[in-house]
């Protein structure tokens, strides 16, 4: 288990305190009327689920808001790790919510539980919307599931993911007008407000404010696209400035190019050259989707992009050590490219490249022209999984000191995790085992 840092820590107050206000906030306002058995309970166990329900979707949008000195400290993929555990929790204490409180008031009423909930939808202020609000909110929750979201291109799970800021909008009327922990607390009710306005305000200006204000700053415009093979081509983008946003190798963008087919969806990918103060490059492997037509886009087009996000970069390196190993699966080797290019001179690089085909093999000019410039050793396993586990014996073979080096793996899951157990049976620290993993991540 990673030991916590002082940023997670932080957080971890942060949150907690905020969840212990809003507990109290229920509790503080409830009587011993509120516990009485039995609807008068299942109503107060609806409330609560309500509230904690909404907290939490509020953190994850917070979780995903971009904000950057918070990614810098706790790394995007904790961000997006801590978001999707907590969906789950959400999306159940809300659907607990309506269950507990449809129960409540269909027992209270002597009616059934679907005349009910048809009758306070209708009935009760903004009820309408908060339940509008709830069948977006299912949706989302659904559609992120690992399975679900296997079977969706990746634009229309990001349209479908959108509906839960809408989701959670929604839903905020009905609390302040109908929640009896509200109604005569201004207190209480001015701090949910609060919350709602701080997440809001969180959102816009991360999301929006700084993209656009960087969008006119920097007139990043496609320069050309390079067909790399294996249904791959590098997208070469030249602005002004960009320097100043202090991008490195390994570190991935957001990207919207501002052309029919692509304005309205924005796509992850991974820096594949050092940035430089006008130039900035990626490569893209057509999945199927949007990114099958990202060899269409014409030079002159310009780029809506936020970023840059990640921690997986060369300062993560271990003073002293002087060794690393990059592993990448495919186009995995992109970002490690760049990556490579930052390292001090003195340490020695060793790169295993993996594929199941030589068509599969991608940038291996660029890669085995700064190999050369560097010194680094490249080692392309070309084959099946049997034929290279990628096991702590196999990647022995190749580099003979694996247990004292930094270990860079990029690419799909199962590499990823195939790697991460050969450094931990290496006996190489988790402070050592940098990972990214190539596949879409949650708004």
């Amino acid at each position: 288990m990673r030991n916590p840092d002082g940023s997670t820590r932080w957080a971890s107050l942060v949150l907690g305190l905020g969840l212990g206000v809003t507990i109290g906030i229920f509790l503080k306002t409830s009587t011993l009327h509120d516990w009485n058995w039995p609807y008068p309970l299942i109503t107060s166990v609806s409330r609560i689920c309500a509230l904690v329900g909404t907290y939490l979707a509020l953190v994850g949008l917070v979780l995903v808001s971009r904000i950057a000195w918070i990614e810098k400290a706790v790394g995007h993929d904790r961000l997006i790790l801590w978001h999707r555990k907590l969906g789950p929790y959400t999306l159940f204490l809300i659907g607990f919510h309506v269950l507990f409180v449809s129960l409540a008031y269909a027992g209270n009423d002597g009616s059934r539980i679907g005349r009910e909930l048809w009758h306070f939808t209708w009935t009760y202020d903004w009820m309408l919307a908060a339940t509008v609000g709830f069948i977006f909110f299912l949706v989302a929750g659904i559609t992120s599931y690992k399975k679900v979201r296997v079977k969706m291109s990746y634009e229309t799970w990001w349209t479908v993911h959108l509906y839960t800021y809408l989701a959670i909008a929604l839903s905020f009327m009905h609390q302040i007008r109908t929640g009896p922990m509200f109604i005569g607390h201004p207190i209480y009710m001015w701090y949910w407000i609060g919350l709602y306005i701080l997440a809001a305000f969180i959102v816009l200006y991360w999301r929006f404010v700084i993209p656009i204000y960087r969008y006119f700053r920097h007139e990043l415009r496609v320069h050309k696209v390079v067909n790399e093979g294996a249904n791959m081509v590098s997208v070469i983008m030249r602005g002004r400035d960009l320097d100043r946003m202090r991008a490195q190798g390994g570190q991935f963008f957001t990207w919207r190019f501002l052309t029919p087919g692509h304005i309205w969806v924005a796509h992850p990918y991974s820096l594949s050259a050092t940035p430089t103060d006008h130039e900035l490059k990626i490569t893209v492997k057509n999945l199927g989707d949007g990114s099958g037509s990202v060899a269409d886009i014409k030079p002159g087009v310009r780029v809506f992009f936020e970023g840059p996000y990640g921690v997986f970069t060369a300062r993560k390196v271990t003073k002293g050590l002087g060794h690393v190993v990059l592993v990448g699966g495919g186009v995995g080797i992109a970002p490690l490219i760049a990556i490579m290019d930052e390292f001090e001179e003195s340490v020695a690089v060793d790169v295993l490249v993996r594929v199941s085909t030589e068509e599969e093999i991608v940038l291996n000019r660029e890669l085995d022209l700064l190999a050369e410039k560097r010194g680094a050793q490249v080692h392309y396993l070309v084959g099946s999984r049997k034929k290279h586990p990628m096991t702590a014996r196999e990647i022995m073979k190749y580099v003979p000191g694996f247990r004292y080096c930094d270990v860079y793996v990029c690419g799909p899951t199962p590499l990823v995790e195939a790697v991460r157990e050969a450094a931990s049976a290496a006996g190489i620290p988790r402070g050592r085992f940098q990972a990214e993993i190539f596949e879409f991540h949650a708004n």
